[in-house]
């Protein structure tokens, strides 16, 4: 009961959310991928030590007494044996191992797990020490990917790096069979996954070299390793060369399609799969019986063909048997493989050409033809080219064998895909109704989703200092059961329906902090939706928060994945869109160390730099980060990702608002990007960038008939997700630092939230100013002719809450009018103004505030300078 506790107890440490932060990191996928490669090589040693073991008494018993009696029930018995255990233990054991790992790999659903690996591996000590020719490497590659996959569920991994860990197993069962690290990423790239992305690449290569050292720390003769002298290649041998790639790519596809042939027999046969591995077994051990002695040692034997230790004649008798044996033997499903024998009868056929060679030209070097016939036919049967010239290479570390490699693979490579095209993996799994297709399913349609995709980015959320009382009467009016905790931007917690019942019996003065969940598991905007999925699932989550570095950008909950996946069904929503609106060709970052981000839209270099100091003013009261956009626009039939543009000009305006920022010590981000249309770029910016501000200038220009602002203003206006702020500067500077000039600043309002948005700028604009030459400030409310006892109060009360917040004293004026443009337009001018603030919503901008659009007609008609300000868009 004690170990079964413990075994509880470490699977719970296992799920932990400390591993659930790391679980789709890159860092992490490393650390596994590394011990991933230790439990490969450990497979790979147990293996050849299981093999070398059974194979040693085989020869033992056949030397005591009849091969004819040993040889042949021997083999059935042990290859009956192992056709049982994969039959009714783990079926998906059988065979090589290699197109399994392939199909897993290309996300179809076979099975990899410890139970695939340990029957995969007692199986192949049967059937390789029962005297079968295939091969052990293959089923270290299938045995690596299986622990891998078993490993990344005992762990938490991200399902995107799941299929990486598996390659990364793959890699390492190779590399530890071999002792060839280099080629077992290069085969995991050209055969299995055909992925050159940086986590296939880091990952694969940390697995093959730990697998590759652990292998050789553990065996005292690397695998496979045989000294070669007088390595040599002329040009003159060229046409030699050529010919035996050309033979090897020929005989190649040949023992592709029989093994195919055979393998199609074998299935109409209907005999089950412990009676096929009997029967072939028996066959070759009833063949091996009648062949010289040296043929019943498959070990010795190989090492005698690799060496060239044989007469031309055994070596001619030895390729055609394996030929045959090893082709009737892989078609029957032992889990075999087939790449050391590839090698084993490449080096037959290189040493037949190079002893005729020799003997009729008088040069060349069998030696070099021997390694050279290995690489073209292991070309031939597995197709693939690079992987055998490395391995090749990493077995005998010999570089003058790389030249003829290399015209050897070739060769081999172009004649076989022109005799019989294809991968033997890839016709073996079509022949199983097996197709893999390259790309990503057509009917995954979640499949390039990401978080930013499918959040809510207008999210409910707690204060860090909120009272527990104050917390339960926000949780009783909402229908969320969980809602962040943030101070300052900043995601510091969750608290949930659940934590509320554990802690409801505390004093109702608790602040929040005290009893929240802190450090939860999070995700990044750009994380895949099968992360989401996968830690929502792993943590029995029902929301996940959004978070770009500490900011909290957005929440995703289990609603929130079911409805854009019906939406996606049935044809509602296209995301992600199928062209994209805009793309990134020059960018520099900061250090991201404020609460949120101001995006800054410059053009036009006479006013950047205005408009750069009220968003670093902005920028310094609020804590925030400055992203400055410039914005390239192309025809639109031209992709942005594809036209070439000059961002000469961009760039050296960016420049110079950076030395600004540098002065100012403001943390700036730069960006140019090709659109085509600037309010795309823009709105393209806003959501990558989760920018919390949009700051953006106006000319006082409409530039389209029947708009407001004009259209791209409008536009942004109306679209663009977050706080808005509309800058029209004035020929005349509000902010000079003139104390011998009295300035005054208008303030029209009309009460409301976006009201006190615009005041809440105050304190960042006053501070452009020194504080001897501070402006006048007038809070200006118009009042209809109508109301015979206008109601003050609304003004009174924004006058004190403003009062509070700055020192500056602030005029109360009410005024009486029919048409407040005109009034306030009159008072502007006749006072000389030097700043007008004034606050709208999209709704009451575009359509209700101020009847008659009176910002843009402020705007337009005075010459003093006019900020805007609208509140972010509610969902």
């Amino acid at each position: 009961m004690g170990l079964f506790a413990r075994h509880q107890n470490l699977r719970q440490w296992f799920k932990s959310q400390h591993f659930g932060r790391s679980a789709t990191d890159s860092r992490y996928a490393l650390l596994v991928a590394c011990l991933i490669g230790i439990l490969s090589a450990l497979a790979a040693i147990i293996l050849k030590l299981g093999i070398g073991w059974l194979g040693g008494w085989r020869v033992h018993l056949v030397a005591n007494s009849s091969p004819f009696l040993v040889l042949p029930l021997g083999g059935f018995l042990l290859g009956y044996s192992a056709g049982w255990i994969v039959e009714h233990f783990s079926p998906a054991a059988a065979g090589g191992g290699i197109p399994q790992v392939k199909a897993a790999l290309a996300k179809y659903p076979l099975p990899l797990s410890w139970r695939v690996a340990l029957v995969k591996m007692i199986g192949a000590i049967l059937i390789l020490g029962g005297g079968l020719t295939l091969g052990r490497r293959a089923p270290t590659v299938h045995i690596g990917a299986a622990l891998a996959a078993q490993l990344s569920v005992w762990l938490p991994t991200s399902p995107d790096h799941r299929r990486q860990m598996i390659a990364a197993g793959a890699a390492a069962g190779l590399a530890a069979g071999f002792t060839t690290p280099i080629a077992g990423v290069l085969f995991v790239i050209e055969e299995l996954m055909r992925d050159v992305s940086s986590m296939t690449l880091e990952t694969a290569i940390v697995a093959s070299f730990t697998g590759a050292v652990v292998s050789m720390m553990l065996q005292n003769t690397p695998s496979m390793i045989t000294e070669y002298a007088n390595i040599s290649f002329s040009a003159q041998e060229i046409p030699i060369y050529c010919l035996l790639g050309a033979l090897a790519g020929l005989l190649g596809a040949l023992f592709n399609q029989g093994i195919l042939f055979c393998s199609q027999m074998q299935r109409r046969w209907r005999l089950s799969l412990a009676w096929r591995i009997g029967l072939v077994s028996w066959l070759s051990g009833t063949v091996v019986a009648f062949l010289p002695d040296f043929f019943r040692d498959n070990t010795g034997l190989r090492e005698f063909l690799l060496a060239g230790e044989l007469s031309w004649q055994n070596t001619a008798l030895a390729f055609v048997v394996y030929f045959f044996l090893t082709m009737i033997s892989y078609s029957s499903g032992a889990p075999g493989g087939l790449l050391a024998p590839a090698l084993v009868l490449g080096s037959c056929l290189g040493f037949l050409v190079g002893g005729i060679e020799t003997k009729m030209m008088g040069f060349g070097s069998e030696a070099s033809y021997t390694l050279a016939g290995m690489g073209a036919f292991f070309t031939g049967v597995v197709r693939v080219p690079v992987t055998a010239i490395v391995i090749v290479f990493e077995l005998h570390r010999n570089f003058n064998i790389v030249l003829p490699l290399m015209l050897t693979c070739a060769v081999s490579y172009i004649t076989a895909e022109s005799i019989h095209p294809g991968s033997l993996y890839q016709h073996l799994l079509s022949a199983s109704g097996i197709i893999l297709n390259e790309e990503t399913p057509a009917n995954d349609v979640l499949a390039h989703l990401s978080a930013m995709d499918v959040m809510q980015s207008q999210v409910e959320i707690l204060a860090a200092d909120l009272p527990l009382g104050e917390v339960v009467k926000i949780m009783s009016r909402s229908h969320h059961r969980g809602f962040p905790v943030v101070d300052q931007g900043r995601l510091l917690g969750i608290f949930t329906q659940s934590d509320l019942d554990k802690w409801r019996s505390k004093n109702s003065q608790t602040v929040l902090r005290e009893i929240m969940t802190p450090n939860p598991i999070t995700v990044a905007p750009q994380a895949a939706l099968s992360d989401v999925l996968f830690l929502l699932n792993r943590y029995q989550l029902s929301r996940l928060p959004v978070t770009d570095g500490q900011k909290l950008v957005g929440i995703i909950t289990r609603t929130d994945i079911i409805r854009v996946e019906a939406d996606q069904l049935g044809g509602v929503c296209q995301l992600p869109q199928p062209s994209t609106p805009s793309y990134v060709v020059y960018q520099t970052r900061s250090p991201a160390v404020g609460i949120g981000r101001i995006l800054l839209p410059i053009a036009n270099p006479d006013t950047a730099t205005a408009l750069f100091k009220i968003a670093a003013a902005i920028a310094r009261q609020r804590d925030y980060e400055i992203d400055c956009l410039y914005v390239i626009t192309v025809p639109r039939l031209s992709s942005p990702a594809e036209v070439k543009v000059d961002t000469r000009q961009g760039r050296k305006l960016l420049h110079r608002l950076e030395r600004l920022a540098r002065r100012q010590n403001i943390s700036v981000h730069t960006q140019i990007s090709v659109a085509q249309d600037i309010a795309d770029g823009i709105l393209a910016t806003i959501r990558e960038r989760h920018s919390n501000l949009l700051i953006m200038g106006w000319t006082g220009e409409k530039s389209t008939t029947g708009a407001i602002f004009g259209f791209l203003v409008d536009t942004l206006i109306a679209q663009a997700p977050c706080e808005t702020i509309l800058v029209k500067l004035g020929t005349k500077d509000c902010f000079p630092n003139d104390p011998n000039r009295e300035r005054m600043w208008l303030i029209p309002t009309a009460g409301g939230p976006n009201a006190q948005r615009a005041l809440a700028l105050l304190p960042s604009l006053l501070s452009l100013s020194e504080s001897s030459d501070h402006p006048k400030l007038w809070l200006c409310k118009i009042y209809s002719p109508t109301e015979l006892l206008p109601d003050l109060s609304t003004l009174e009360v924004l006058q004190a809450s403003l009062q509070k917040a700055i020192a500056q004293p602030i005029v109360p004026l009410p005024i009486c009018s029919a048409s407040p443009a005109e009034a306030v337009i009159h008072l502007v001018e006749s006072e000389d103004c030097s700043l007008v603030l004034l606050g709208a919503s999209r709704e009451s901008l575009l359509n209700q505030f101020l009847n008659g659009n009176i910002p843009s007609t402020i705007a337009r008609a005075v010459n003093c300078t006019v900020i805007l300000v609208r509140g972010e868009l509610s969902d």
